[in-house]
């Protein structure tokens, strides 16, 4: 069994809390549940009142959640879903509005260091990446089968690596097959020059593998998708409250806010992890929370 230090340490629950809650007893929607510690905190701060549910598309970390929330699972629903498909969740329930809904946009720990789910550039595992085990498009079908010109796009939009896209998928395309995220890794390696890797504050590989698993998981259209959606199943008052750790991921968020007539902001700048949780858990540093009200 997990000891409760192993488990994925959700970022900015105070923050969280503040925005999200509105009443005790309303029905909140955790659309990215990932570990289950968003929905523990929830349960806590309304004393056990709240109707929570747990969305994730991942059964892996669903079942961790479980486990972890034993004690209280009778209270919580669980569902393996995309969040771009909360209205079939939640009219499966036949719950018509909600208090909140809360999106957490990073990828959890167990991902990151589950075993053969190629997340991660730090073990040699099957290119894989895929947030829904059950989908059979992978990074393997990515980085094998698309063309120069689409690795170099996606890595420089969504891995936002400007100056070396071109270069990094001409390197991936002349080292094909690649098999693995060590021999992913390995190609990046040889398309950077050595002062480019050694400047970097982070790994090297870094933007190149969050562009791809952004590309397997079309993870920028189901963001899109889901906060069309969620609106309409908000009360008045009720609100919208997402944690981005990419800047087109906040900016997706950031102009849906603006856009929409039926949505008030209340942040009008991204509310910022502190200082003293950053030491603690370094992945907050480049989380941003946003929050919108229904009016």
């Amino acid at each position: 069994m997990r000891k409760y230090e192993d488990y994925h340490k959700s970022v900015m629950v105070n923050e969280v809390l503040e925005n999200l809650i509105t009443k005790e007893d309303g029905i909140y929607v955790d659309c990215t549940t990932g570990e289950g510690g968003h929905i523990k905190a929830i349960y806590e701060k309304t004393n056990g009142k709240a109707k929570i549910i747990g969305v994730d598309l991942d059964y892996e970390v669903l079942e961790i959640a479980e486990q972890r929330l034993k004690e209280i699972t009778d209270d919580i629903e669980f569902f393996k879903s995309s969040y771009r498909d909360i209205d079939i969740v939640l009219h499966g329930l036949g719950i018509e509005k909600v208090d909140g809904f809360l999106m957490d946009l990073g990828v959890s720990t167990f991902q990151l260091k589950g075993e053969n789910r190629g997340f991660s550039f730090m073990k040699d595992e099957p290119l894989d990446m895929r947030m829904d085990p059950d989908s059979d498009f992978t990074a393997w079908n990515v980085v094998n089968e698309y063309s120069e010109e689409q690795l170099s796009k996606i890595i420089f939009e969504y891995g936002e690596e400007f100056k070396f896209s071109r270069r990094i998928a001409r390197y991936i395309v002349n080292s094909r097959p690649i098999n693995t995220t060590f021999e992913l890794v390995d190609a990046i390696k040889k398309a950077l020059p050595p002062k480019e890797r050694y400047r970097r504050k982070r790994h090297f590989a870094t933007k190149t593998f969050q562009a791809i698993r952004i590309e397997v998981n079309g993870e920028f259209d189901n963001i899109r998708t889901a906060l069309e959606k969620f609106p309409e199943f908000l009360n008045k008052g009720g609100r919208i409250c997402v944690i981005s750790f990419h800047s087109l991921e906040d900016k997706i968020v950031k102009n849906f806010f603006r856009n929409h007539e039926k949505l008030k902001i209340l942040t009008k700048k991204p509310i910022l992890p502190s200082e003293e949780e950053i030491k603690i858990n370094p992945r907050a540093r480049s989380a941003r929370i946003r929050v919108a009200e229904r009016i």
